[in-house]
């Protein structure tokens, strides 16, 4: 029997627009729409194969938003436990709840069986009635596609299916998640020439920058005691250290500039940390908070985009890429497609994928005109923000929530959402769920 191709049977499918037709326009904040209204007193129910604390990025930035309005629920893969299961429950400064399941590992198989018990009796106690699902990770759908959303979202920020470790059903339970979505994000424009033919409403929304934040890395700031000693220049990376780091390229330049300083911050992770390249020109200084970036960033002379070029890569968009410019720092990346274009085919980043190359590239980039390429990168950043983001996205839901989804079927005419425009592209305790109650400070 096929799915519904949306969150509830008996909803029409989006229908499409003739070629080059634009979308409705959004709404104006002095007069909300009754769709506005209607999406205003949904609750928001985030399933994520990434942990809030974790590295600050693109589901923190959209959901904070998305809890200035609406109750949200970011619900996280499950943590191993000796007693009942449970979840825990805890609510940011930014009025998100982050919800962690605590399961035993007796439950084996039957740990999606449990997750939905779970899951029913948290919308039980916290009286979710009308939501959104927001999906991260595909495999979610195995605890909750008997729930009956109001709108239905699919956030595609990675091609899961190509990292390491990634479950053999993804692929499968994506595909049913694209049947059952209202609206489907891409994190890049790869994402989305990859995903638009396979459901008729792909929007696509590219990593933006919170460039408030960031620039102030382009001040004077007190340096970071465990980077202060360091000698310059300082040549850093901003990000997890997985299996997308291209480890021989990092040790081929450290190796041929040695009195440079190789700066990485940021976890390790899926990978064994004995198989990084150790000199001692490099110098991994682990996860930093989100407000603590601008500080590191502040003392680097280069921002490097250091990545294999792999499957792992391959729909990759970067998020820092925005958030090194926006700290005024010339940056020089592997050739990744979402890095070349735009930001190399605009001369915001130097593209290099040799040792020898990166090197060069580096010491072009250090003798760069700063004002200059200020100049270019702030006019280039000008027309991005994560508020922007989240405000397009708002009334994508909206227009769901309300039922006219036939306005919005951005993939079916070809039209793509670039934060603000419009271009052309090819491309809940009760009943057995303890919850813990307690506000940690938000860190990435």
């Amino acid at each position: 029997m096929k799915l519904a191709p949306q969150g509830r049977e008996g909803r029409s499918a989006p229908v499409a627009q003739p070629p080059g037709a634009l979308r409705v326009p959004h709404a104006r904040a002095d007069r909300p729409t009754e769709g506005a209204r209607m999406a205003r007193a949904l609750d928001f129910v985030c399933l994520s194969h990434l942990r809030w604390d974790f590295v600050y990025q693109r589901p923190q930035h959209l959901l904070s938003r998305w809890a200035r309005e609406h109750r949200v629920f970011f619900v996280e893969e499950p943590v191993s436990t000796e007693g009942a299961a449970r979840l825990e429950i805890s609510t940011r400064p930014s009025g998100v709840r982050v919800v962690v399941p605590h399961l035993p590992d007796s439950v084996g198989q039957a740990a999606d069986a449990v997750q939905a018990r779970l899951i029913d009796e948290l919308f039980a106690d916290r009286d979710v009635r009308e939501f959104v699902l927001w999906y991260y990770t595909p495999m979610a759908l195995g605890f909750t596609r008997h729930l009956e959303p109001s709108v239905t979202v699919y956030d595609c920020m990675d091609e899961l299916a190509l990292f390491a470790m990634a479950p053999p059903a993804l692929r499968d339970h994506e595909a049913e998640l694209f049947q059952r979505a209202d609206l489907v994000f891409t994190g890049g424009q790869s994402l989305y020439d990859a995903k638009r033919r396979q459901h008729p409403s792909v929007h696509l929304f590219p990593s933006s920058v919170d460039t408030a934040h960031f620039s102030r890395a382009r001040e004077r700031l007190a340096e970071p005691p465990d980077q202060a000693e360091l000698a310059r220049p300082r040549l850093g990376y901003l990000g997890v250290v997985d299996e997308r780091m291209d480890l021989e390229l990092l040790a081929g330049a450290a190796e041929a500039r040695p009195s440079w300083q190789w700066v990485i911050v940021g976890p390790v992770v899926k990978i064994d940390p004995a198989d990084l390249p150790r000199r001692e020109n490099i110098h991994y200084l682990g996860l930093k908070t989100y407000q603590e970036l601008p500080a590191y960033l502040a003392g680097w002379d280069v921002a490097l985009l250091p990545f294999a070029r792999n499957d792992s890569t391959r729909f990759i968009s970067p998020t820092k890429t925005p958030e090194y410019l926006a700290a005024g720092k010339p940056v020089v990346s592997t050739s990744i497609r979402d890095v070349v274009h735009p930001y190399g085919q605009h001369g915001l980043v130097r593209i290099a994928d040799t040792p020898a190359d990166f090197v060069a590239a580096a010491e072009a980039a250090m003798r760069e005109d700063t004002a200059e390429r200020l100049r270019a990168v702030d006019g280039f950043l000008a027309e991005m923000s994560w508020d922007r983001t989240w405000t397009e996205m708002r009334a994508l839901v909206d227009a769901v929530a309300e039922g006219e989804t036939g306005n919005h079927a951005g993939a079916a005419t070809g039209n793509a959402s670039t934060n603000g425009v419009l271009t052309p592209t090819d491309s809940k305790s009760r009943d057995g769920v303890s919850a813990v109650e307690r506000t940690p400070a938000e860190s990435a």
